[in-house]
């Protein structure tokens, strides 16, 4: 079911589906909330599954704070919408970056958390700087043609061998992105500040789903910080990069379900 409020006059748009245990999975950067359609196939039976567009994305307006906690208290409102206190919360990637701003503002509305293919660190000047080209190629030449180059590189060397029609799928639906809200998400995202000490605190189990191919946010990264919560579940994905609820689809739900049926 499509539903929608009104935060401070601006539209935020999320679907909501199934029954049970209240569980919220957030989008990432180049992507609506269709990239989670396979899992709510799988988990819906069991589950109160509800899944925003991010602000600027499908029927959700640009706010007045794109920053993650700006983005973070729109999911606190959408929450105080469907009377929800605590939910479990997967967010991918900048999805991921949302959460962990929301996880830090308010820590008692989660039973439970997911980094899918995602960091608590901020980004190092490498990485800014590697944003700040992409903002300059998105003003210049589109949405469209940014991602048409990135999103190729999101998936790793065994998919684009043995199954690259998942490429062409995720490329196919890259056309209604607005130039402006990526830019804006990028902006969010070089300013946005580490957050280890958001899983060192954490006192709710976390899950980590790591690619072992993601060149978006390296294995190695993601690695390092499984040991910070004081209960984790840890899942590596051997043939996946960026995009593992795409790649290993089967796995990742396994997973996914598993964390959730805790």
């Amino acid at each position: 079911m499509q539903k929608q409020i009104s935060i401070d006059g601006k539209k935020l748009s999320y679907s909501v589906y199934g029954n049970g245990k209240p569980v919220v999975l957030l989008h990432g950067f180049g992507e609506d909330a269709t990239v989670w359609d396979q899992q709510v196939d799988f988990l819906k039976d069991r589950f109160y599954l509800i899944v925003p567009e991010l602000p600027g994305m499908g029927n959700s307006a640009i706010t007045d704070d794109m920053s993650m906690e700006g983005m973070a208290e729109t999911i606190k409102q959408l929450l105080d919408a469907e009377g929800l206190n605590r939910v479990d919360m997967i967010g991918h990637s900048m999805g991921g970056y949302t959460m962990l701003a929301f996880v830090e503002k308010y820590p008692g509305r989660l039973s439970g958390f997911g980094l899918f293919h995602s960091t608590a660190y901020a980004d190092n000047e490498e990485k800014k700087e590697a944003r700040r080209k992409g903002i300059a190629f998105i003003e210049q030449y589109g949405a469209a043609a940014f991602l048409e180059t990135a999103t190729p590189n999101l998936f790793s060397p065994v998919t684009k061998d043995k199954q690259p029609e998942l490429i062409d799928k995720q490329l196919a639906g890259l056309s209604n992105f607005s130039p402006a809200t990526l830019v804006l998400y990028y902006h969010a995202m070089i300013q946005r500040p580490d957050r280890l000490a958001v899983l060192k605190n954490a006192r709710v189990p976390v899950l980590f789903l790591l690619g072992k191919y993601d060149t978006a946010v390296p294995f190695q990264d993601q690695l390092q910080q499984c040991h910070l919560p004081e209960i984790s579940y840890i899942h590596i994905l051997e043939q996946s990069g960026h995009m593992g609820m795409l790649e290993e689809t089967a796995k990742s739900n396994q997973a996914l379900e598993e964390f959730l049926s805790r």
